[in-house]
């Protein structure tokens, strides 16, 4: 049986496209549902096929499996790949991935993500700031220590999808990686990256909150989404 793998538009959840690259790179089959965000709120809209009324999603049969974190644990147990072989990369991956998930909280308020568009952001403040300088640690002691050109060496695994979002924040909002731009760079060109980007440009639908939270963020110099400016 197929997954069905249930995701939100594309220029906004960065949480859906951790699930979604990681299923692409590794070559897992699955059915690609989309479910927009039309309000702030979804939570009543999306209850009827998540527990916690937020994607994304993963549908396994009669098996609901969320949180992405969750579903890449699920995909773990039961796909080769999806963690690196070498166990210092391993640990170094399955660390770095737990950080992601439960922290950078100035990265996600005031870098939202936006596919399709270029920011000057305003100032940073003290935590923005710290918060970028660790995504560029990360960055630069993944490709030293493992050799790239992913950040735990050859493969592609669960660690370059969890950071995939701030790939496109990176671009974005133009922020400084350092030696860590080479990721970044290999990331967007990634195939299944393109192709993402490819469908965040084509959207054609806008949710007035994300929009606002793009205006607090700085100033909008470039517009490539259908019908952008």
């Amino acid at each position: 049986m197929t997954y069905t793998l249930i995701t939100a538009n594309r220029n906004y959840s960065s949480w859906s496209l951790r699930p979604w690259i990681l299923m692409k790179a590794l070559d897992i089959p699955f059915e690609d549902e989309i479910e927009l965000f039309t309000m702030p709120v979804n939570y009543d809209a999306f209850r009827s096929f998540s527990p916690t009324g937020q994607v994304p999603v993963l549908i396994d049969g009669e098996r609901t499996i969320w949180d992405s974190l969750g579903i890449a644990l699920y995909l773990a147990d039961r796909h080769p790949g999806a963690w690196p072989a070498d166990e210092e990369a391993r640990a170094f991956a399955q660390s770095a991935v737990c950080e992601m998930h439960g922290g950078f909280p100035a990265l996600r308020g005031f870098c939202t993500m936006n596919v399709g568009v270029r920011v000057k952001p305003r100032p940073m403040d003290g935590q923005l700031v710290r918060e970028v300088y660790r995504i560029r640690e990360i960055f630069e002691e993944g490709l030293a220590r493992f050799g790239g050109p992913w950040l735990a060496g050859s493969s592609f695994t669960v660690l370059d999808a969890f950071y995939a979002p701030v790939a496109f924040r990176v671009r974005t909002y133009g922020l400084d990686v350092g030696r860590g731009q080479a990721w970044v760079d290999a990331m967007l060109a990634h195939p299944a990256m393109r192709q993402w980007e490819e469908e965040a440009l084509a959207e054609e639908w806008r949710e007035e909150s994300h929009e606002a939270e793009l205006v607090a963020a700085g100033e909008m110099i470039a517009d490539y989404r259908t019908g952008g400016r």
